[in-house]
């Protein structure tokens, strides 16, 4: 049973790599923003690029996991291609679990890129023991999140434009291109809110020469995955029903 779940899961997030990923928006959205938004901030303070790229890879995160999360699964509701899938049978959680492992893997294909051509590109030096758990464990965080959000609501309209508040208020207000210790005290207690705080912290303790441990920031990424992805799960069986 578990390994037909398993199979259901991998053919899944396969299909939606194929289907939905893998195209010109999706690839556009989850990498080309992040890099432009970033190189707006280079060109206008050159000598603090390296600060940047903690931000950078925590933006690609953020942008190509949800890229389509919040689409594919409203948009297969609607056309019921996701209700024969339990006639396999396959259970609603192996479902979501096979649509969050597609913005996983599209995450992580766009991330690496990112994170390879800075690296390489700007001769960096990251400890790996402490930057990959922390991606891995953001990826399937906010793929979650953009299941959770697709799952929410009936319409594919309305997911995406309520997803975009919390991208768009984590890009600001956890530390990706602006220091939470300049911001005022609300604002930096709002920032300990928000999943991205401390994908940008564990990131940048990886490229930080000082060694440092990210073991509070992957407990709490790991307290956010629970957050977002069994809620989900739970919605997901009751559209079902």
């Amino acid at each position: 049973m578990i390994r037909d779940d398993l199979r259901c899961i991998y053919h899944i997030a396969a299909k939606d790599m194929r289907t939905y990923y893998l195209k010109p928006p999706a690839v556009s959205w989850g990498m080309v923003f992040p890099a432009a938004w970033t190189l707006a901030f280079y060109l206008r303070s050159p000598s603090n690029f390296d600060d940047l790229i903690p931000g950078l890879i925590a933006m690609t995160i953020l942008f190509s996991t949800t890229a389509a999360e919040a689409v594919v699964i409203n948009f297969e509701l609607r056309l019921g291609s996701l209700e024969r899938l339990l006639l396999a049978p396959v259970s609603a959680e192996s479902v979501l679990l096979g649509k969050v492992m597609g913005g996983f893997f599209f995450g992580l294909l766009m991330t690496s890129m990112v994170t390879l051509g800075t690296v390489l590109g700007l001769d960096l030096h990251p400890d790996l023991l402490v930057l990959i758990p922390v991606g891995l464990i953001s990826l399937l965080v906010f793929s979650s999140m953009g299941a959770l959000f697709s799952v929410l609501f009936k319409e594919v309209f309305e997911a995406q434009t309520f997803l975009n508040l919390p991208r768009f208020l984590m890009v600001f207000l956890c530390g990706v291109v602006y220091p939470i210790s300049a911001m005022p005290w609300w604002l930096q207690q709002t920032s300990q809110l928000l999943p991205l705080t401390y994908t940008v912290e564990g990131i940048r303790a990886a490229f930080s020469a000082a060694p440092s441990s990210s073991s509070k920031d992957l407990l709490l990424l790991a307290v956010f995955l629970m957050l977002f992805l069994l809620p989900a799960m739970r919605m997901l069986r009751k559209r079902f029903e």
